[in-house]
């Protein structure tokens, strides 16, 4: 047996929902690449599109997002959990912790029939914003903000965590991201959800898993140290020379590089033109010109090497300009991400097999036991 490290190259399974080129910079789902999409779809439609293996009708999209809508509001004993958690929880703790206790409050909750993990699915995508918001508010002691069923998601969750309707430039950057955020291949959090629901566990573990994944600053985590990194730097002048001394000490520059792809992040290149936008309108644009300056040097250092921005590099402006607090940055992929993890584990059902890999034994053999009172 062959082995590989983090299991680099090893095809763990088929899916038909996501296709990456690395190599080329292309990342398509289900064959519409992701810039198509993030520039003509919204966040809803991206998921029933996933969901379904199509593009939905109107009248489908309409009752699509009726239902998402319909499931906005938070189960009573999630909220009464969520306002008793500790205020200075982090929120990725938060929301893992309320995935998991929503399954306590579901009747069938280890019903793994597709028509009943799709339903669960949907209330998921729908009360996580809503959870997300109200303990944001809980945790500052403000009132806790209904949601609007009149608005969709994107527009919703910042309504709630801020108390004022959007603005159509910010909901649309939001929607955008989510866009961008849905479905990325067998990442580790999909693959964790995906070896979690092999089991024919519930859905709730699969996404529980999946969202400590993501909270690792070596994958969703790492939009957040781009913008510690972005705050350490004084102005856009000092942005090169900080970059250098970081590569010269041989620290890793957040937002750069990419266990798969060794071009442009297709998802960094639509984030860029809506990080810039958003920063000309919302009076950051030092902000975006410190992050075009570290990319220059980066440029010039490392892109030889494959070394390129990749998507959380400018998501972290983009969330910055939509007013979201930095500990949201990864609470709100995991919004995202949601639409895309649902979908794997309906494909993985739909075809399961047990995930169960082996190992490749470097210990001892034939050790023959100490007793205690001769050690």
């Amino acid at each position: 047996m062959s082995y590989s490290k983090g299991l680099e190259g090893v095809v763990a399974t088929e899916t038909k929902i996501s296709f990456i080129d690395g190599e080329k910079g292309v990342l398509e789902l289900i064959g519409i690449p992701i810039g198509e999409l993030a520039s003509n779809s919204s966040f809803e439609e991206s998921v029933f599109f996933l969901w379904n293996g199509r593009l939905p009708k109107k009248a489908e999209l309409a009752d699509f997002e009726s239902a998402i809508r319909a499931r906005y509001d938070m189960p009573a004993y999630i909220s009464q959990l969520v306002m008793s958690m500790p205020k200075d929880a982090q929120p990725m703790h938060v929301l893992r912790t309320a995935v998991s206790a929503m399954g306590l409050i579901d009747p069938k909750p280890n019903a793994t029939d597709l028509p009943s993990v799709r339903d669960k699915a949907l209330t998921l995508l729908a009360v996580t914003p809503t959870i997300l918001g109200a303990f944001h508010r809980y945790r500052k002691g403000l009132p806790i903000i209904a949601p609007d069923k009149t608005l969709p998601i994107a527009a919703n969750v910042l309504y709630m965590i801020s108390g004022t309707k959007p603005t159509p430039t910010m909901a649309k950057a939001l929607d955008v991201c989510l866009v961008l955020h849905t479905d990325h291949g067998l990442n580790n959090s999909t693959f964790s959800a995906r070896v979690v629901i092999s089991t024919l566990s519930d859905i709730y573990s699969a996404i529980t898993a999946a969202i400590g994944s993501l909270r690792g600053p070596l994958h969703g985590g790492a939009n957040e140290g781009v913008m510690v990194m972005l705050n350490e730097i004084a102005s856009p002048e000092a942005a090169e020379q900080y970059t250098l001394d970081k590569l010269a000490k041989k620290d890793k520059i957040m937002g750069f590089g990419h266990r798969v792809y060794k071009s442009y992040d297709p998802r960094a290149t639509h984030l860029k033109v809506l990080a810039k936008q958003l920063a000309q309108d919302t009076g950051n644009m030092a902000l975006y010109d410190k992050s075009t300056a570290i990319e220059k040097t980066m440029a010039t250092a490392v892109a030889a090497k494959g070394i390129y921005p990749n998507v959380d590099f400018y998501s972290a402006t983009t969330y910055h300009c939509i007013g979201l607090p930095l500990d949201l940055f990864t609470p709100m992929f995991v919004v995202g991400r949601i639409g895309g993890w649902s979908a794997h584990i309906l494909e993985q059902l739909a075809d399961n097999r047990l995930f169960r890999p082996d190992v490749d034994y470097k210990g001892p053999h034939d050790v023959r036991y100490t007793p205690i009172d001769k050690r």
